[in-house]
């Protein structure tokens, strides 16, 4: 039989038990990325390790800007002549969701799917554009978002193999290993 100090003392244990876990509970979301607060740009999800929704990582265009940004000038296929593109490198995006995925399924807003090696975008020194020429990039002119590489700085990366993956109207990064 169970008496009523033994009682006391396991709802004392509990009580301290569930205090440490809501603790936990905490720190785990203080780690997590922040919730967006304006309409969701891009979506990531498969194998990654930092979230802010179930399963899947979303970003507005402010969390976006916010991330250290990377500028160059590159002629692409698409423009008339150089074009500045500013954006994210996607070693600093994929850091941010803890990302452990070697393939990624990039998708657009046209559902134009195309499998990008994880590995080329951080060693190209691709970014994800959200600007160009100082401008946000509308979604007439590709934008808000396009994978683009620096295709002036590498002739490797001047190839039908390369300009396909450099998807435009980007909407969802799917990671996979």
């Amino acid at each position: 039989m169970i008496s009523r100090r033994s009682l006391l003392g396991m709802s004392a244990s509990l009580a301290v038990a569930a205090w440490l876990a809501a603790g936990m509970a905490t720190v785990a979301v203080a780690e997590g990325l922040a919730a967006p607060t304006g309409e969701v740009v891009l979506t990531i999800d498969g194998t990654i390790g930092r979230m802010n929704a179930e399963g899947r990582a979303d970003f507005d265009l402010d969390m976006l800007r916010a991330m250290p940004a990377v500028k160059f000038r590159t002629a692409t296929p698409w423009t008339d002549g150089p074009v500045e593109f500013e954006g994210v490198a996607f070693a600093d995006l994929l850091k941010s969701v803890e990302a452990s995925g070697k393939s990624i399924k990039a998708a657009a807003l046209n559902d134009y799917v195309a499998q990008v090696d994880a590995q080329t975008l951080i060693s190209s020194g691709a970014i994800l554009a959200h600007r160009m020429n100082g401008e946000d990039i509308s979604i007439r002119d590709k934008g808000p978002l396009w994978i683009m590489f620096p295709f002036d700085q590498n002739a490797d990366l001047k190839s039908e193999t390369i300009y396909s993956q450099s998807v435009w109207q980007l909407r969802k990064m799917t990671l996979a290993d």
